[in-house]
């Protein structure tokens, strides 16, 4: 039996389906981004990239946790 995805990376599959780019491309942008605050990388996401809030910020906090354990 697979193993229920919680948290943020639960929002993955719908947003490839609705945004058409795979979650790579998503996180690329965030760490190429000269914004590093929580809040302003998913103002940033709605604003330039039409992202819905929820799925902006499951993005964002996926991408910052990976990159807090590097």
């Amino acid at each position: 039996m697979a193993t229920a995805v919680n948290g943020p990376a639960s929002y993955f599959p719908s947003i490839e389906k609705k945004y058409g780019r795979p979650i790579a491309e998503w996180k690329e942008l965030i760490r190429t981004s000269p914004l590093t605050k929580h809040m302003e990388l998913v103002s940033w996401l709605k604003s330039e990239h039409g992202l819905g809030h929820g799925h902006a910020n499951a993005l964002v906090a996926h991408t910052l946790a990976e990159n807090a354990d590097e």
